[in-house]
């Protein structure tokens, strides 16, 4: 963890002006993580102020650099509050590090102001491990979670562009109840977050015969699938690698081991068709001459799958909402990033997980 050099009182109070987020929903930025550093963080945030009327930010750093930044945008005059924090969290750090060390950072006072209800949903661009050990401390886990999960928005062929994929990092490890957690929160995220009234859910596995897998997929099969009428999805069964850009499910289930070594292969596999296409264009004068009779169709293409556009995995689980933009996200990344975050927000989003998951809990018989 490192800290900026410049020295501001963290002790001095914080603004009170009630008007400066009346009406909106306030968001609590870290605006030290990342790859691109403050700069497009609160650019990312300009964005959204500009699209958005109804939201406010509180951005958590060194205040010395951010507010000047925020002095000169116009678009975020009156919404933002700049909070000193001395420490960043940096990519290097070790989550058990940070925990122990980081109550000073950035990270921590974003997650803190979700924790003491001043906002209503947490965004960063740092530290992965760092972020879900911090939230996980501070906003505890919801009654009936044993591990939380990290939702992502995959490209895929349904209509709507994209599948929601989790567990993709938060815990290696998954047992069948954990499994079926995750497909409540799944199917919460998709039926909040995409406007699907009953979206269909599919349990990744090595193959679609329900004789397939390992013990603990075979139980939550059916754990999952006791579940679908009650709460108001359509269970697809097992899912393969291939459906989790398909347009067979709308919300993919899988371990985080398994669903983050899937979306680093599907990256890497995207970065690979990129550089192979440019290579081919640039083959030869009459290539050359394609790409330019293409290039309006490319575009299109490029506006589809860009990643900037769904950029922002999220928390589930936790007493509180907390996303997690990339690391190297631009300004139109965080951007897309706190649209998220302000949706799921203004839909009360983990208000209605709590409430699924605590009706999927068992009934405790209490003693005469």
């Amino acid at each position: 963890m490192t800290a900026p050099t410049d020295h501001i009182d963290a002790t001095a109070p914080a603004p009170s002006d009630g008007a400066l987020f009346e009406g909106r929903t306030l968001i609590s930025v870290d605006a030290m993580g990342g790859d691109e550093g403050p700069a497009a963080v609160v650019a990312g945030c300009s964005l959204s102020a500009k699209i958005n009327p109804d939201i406010a930010f509180i951005l958590h750093g060194d205040k010395a650099l951010l507010g000047p930044m925020v002095d000169r945008d116009p678009h975020l005059a009156g919404r933002c509050d700049v909070r000193h924090a001395a420490g960043v969290v940096s990519m290097d750090d070790k989550p058990s590090h940070v925990v122990r060390t980081g109550k000073d950072t950035s990270m921590w006072a974003t997650v803190e102001s979700v924790r003491s209800g001043e906002s209503a949903v947490a965004v960063s661009c740092g530290n992965t491990g760092a972020l879900m050990a911090i939230s996980t401390i501070r906003l505890r886990k919801l009654p009936g979670v044993n591990r939380p999960a990290i939702a992502v928005l995959y490209p895929s062929a349904n209509k709507h562009g994209f599948n929601v994929m989790l567990d993709v990092g938060a815990d290696i490890r998954a047992d069948a109840e954990d499994l079926l957690r995750f497909a409540l929160m799944g199917a919460s995220y998709a039926r909040n977050g995409m406007n699907l009234p009953k979206p269909r859910v599919g349990l990744l596995n090595v193959g679609t015969e329900e004789h397939k897998g390992r013990s603990e997929l075979k139980e939550a099969y059916d754990l999952i699938r006791a579940q679908e009428i009650e709460v108001g999805f359509d269970f697809v069964g097992f899912v393969e690698g291939g459906d989790i850009s398909g347009d067979r499910a709308d919300v993919i289930v899988t371990d985080g081991f398994t669903g983050n070594v899937a979306i680093k292969t599907g990256e890497g596999t995207a970065k690979l068709v990129g550089l192979r296409l440019r290579e081919a264009f640039k083959y030869s004068v009459l290539s050359k001459l394609a790409s330019l009779l293409a290039y309006t169709s490319l575009r299109r293409l490029q506006r589809k799958i860009d990643p900037r556009r769904v950029n922002g995995g999220v928390f589930l689980g936790l007493n509180g909402t907390v996303v997690k933009s990339h690391g190297s996200a631009d300004a139109t990344g965080v951007s897309a990033a706190i649209k998220l975050a302000a949706q799921l927000a203004q839909n009360q989003f983990n208000d209605k997980l709590a409430a699924r998951i605590a009706a999927t809990l068992p009934v405790e018989e209490t003693p005469e």
